[in-house]
């Protein structure tokens, strides 16, 4: 994989939706910086989720991937890293249940500071101005200073990773997962006449967690019962920052991307030739690749053997962003293309990117029925075809925001302006979060149910 491959061979391709530092000496400066500073995951780590991820392909597990659009600077807080870890644990033990697999628990989180835009500029009251591009290079602030592209933010995004890695760890480790515990905040989402449908399910859930403890499994006995394993992701779009932090893993020579334990390339950076697809393909952390209508099967074959040329177990994870409706125009041709190579892949569906509108109040936003139909498209497709529905990946926060309209609590496009927070993408709030969860279980039930009745 590695051959011919160093980590700053990206910097001879072409490159874009990255930024043009004015200040090369500081650019300099801050890669240096960056270099001599210990990587925030390990390449242990890695390739424990390499595995995990390979049994997700397979269907001996679910990967549950989700967390913020874009993490800021502002709103960074011990708060939020726990609420929205607190949410993704009540979604997985939910999904557990649903698919009776082990569910890998992916944040998008402790890395994902870089966005790409659409377009280069942006016009208001008549002023246009370079794009908002994430913390991680330049300024929210509609003003010509925050606009230009600063190096240094790289290092307070380090910093700011580190410290959410640093508690992520306490969180999953220090009793703060106990499944008992998870399942108790549950139990409160079910309250309520428009729950009703949901509340079967968790009551199901509590007669296990009884009859375990009666047997003697609690989390005093099993390890298992009180901690997970959590890690995290990004998308690797700012280059200088993931070669500063790339390693070469000492037990086996190796290089590893030491930004995140898993990286993915987004929609409009997976050229086969392209400055991204060259830097990842030479780390040994899993990676993701983000698929839209306008991949060609020629396209994807090229990139699944670019990176993934010994077709490795849970190295290559590719996250379908299509659009509710649309599914059925795209992805049998995908699968079709992995069939004919014989490719090993995870097959996850990413329901929030292909399903943002502009609200009748002017607010960027995603309606939950869209979303929700998208996943069950995503499923019908692969039963049909006899394949995989290996995951599912969303936008989602801990907090109680107001961004993506429906959901059980019914968010209207006249609530979205009293908490709409998001410095970027519109985020599906917990409450959205668990109800979808709830419904992905159902699907994962009728599939499990599927293929038990054509084993039997």
């Amino acid at each position: 994989m590695t051959t011919s491959w160093s980590k700053s061979n990206w910097r001879n391709k072409p490159r874009i939706q990255m930024p043009d530092y004015p200040d090369a000496a500081a650019l300099a400066a801050v890669e240096g910086q960056l270099a001599q500073f210990p990587p925030l995951v390990f390449a242990g780590e890695a390739r424990d989720l390499k595995r995990q991820l390979g049994e997700a392909a397979a269907g001996r597990a679910f990967l549950l991937q989700g967390g913020d659009c874009a993490e800021s600077f502002g709103e960074f807080s011990a708060d939020l890293i726990r609420d929205t870890f607190k949410v993704m644990l009540q979604m997985a033990v939910v999904l557990t249940f649903g698919a009776k697999v082990p569910v890998v628990k992916v944040g998008r989180m402790a890395g994902q500071f870089a966005k790409p835009r659409s377009a280069p500029m942006e016009v208001v009251d008549g002023v246009e101005l370079p794009s908002y591009r994430g913390d991680i290079i330049n300024a929210f602030d509609f003003t010509e200073a925050a606009r230009i592209p600063d190096p240094s933010r790289m290092l307070q995004a380090y910093t700011q990773a580190a410290a959410s890695l640093n508690l992520l760890r306490a969180f999953s480790k220090g009793g703060f997962a106990d499944i008992h515990k998870v399942h108790s905040w549950t139990l409160g989402f079910t309250e309520g006449e428009n729950a009703k449908r949901y509340r079967e399910l968790t009551d199901r859930i509590t007669d296990a967690l009884d009859f375990m403890t009666a047997a003697g499994v609690t989390s005093a006995t099993i390890d298992a019962m009180e901690t997970v394993d959590f890690f995290t992701s990004h998308e690797a779009l700012l280059l200088e920052y993931e070669e500063a932090l790339c390693r070469i893993d000492s037990t086996t020579g190796l290089p590893v991307a030491g930004s995140g334990h898993m990286i993915w390339i987004g929609d409009r950076t997976r050229q086969p030739d392209g400055a991204h697809v060259e830097f990842c393909r030479g780390v040994q952390n899993p990676i993701g690749l983000k698929c839209g209508p306008t991949i060609s099967a020629e396209d994807l074959k090229v990139l699944m053997a670019r990176l993934n040329p010994e077709n490795e177990a849970g190295r290559l994870t590719l996250i379908c962003r299509f659009g509710a409706g649309k599914a059925g125009d795209h992805l049998p041709r995908l699968i079709k293309a992995v069939q004919e190579e014989g490719a090993n892949v995870l097959w996850t569906c990413d329901p929030m990117h292909g399903n943002t509108v502009k609200s009748a109040t002017g607010f960027k936003t995603r309606p939950f029925e869209r979303v929700l139909q998208e996943v069950r498209e995503f499923f019908a497709i692969h039963k049909a075809e006899g394949t995989i529905p290996g995951g599912v990946h969303f936008e989602m926060t801990g907090k109680d925001v107001t961004e993506c309209t429906g959901g059980l609590h019914a968010v209207s496009d006249e609530d979205l302006s009293s908490r709409y927070h998001t410095a970027c993408d519109p985020r599906l709030n917990a409450s959205q979060s668990l109800e979808l969860a709830f419904l992905v279980a159902e699907e994962l039930s009728e599939r499990r149910k599927d293929m038990a009745r054509k084993a039997g």
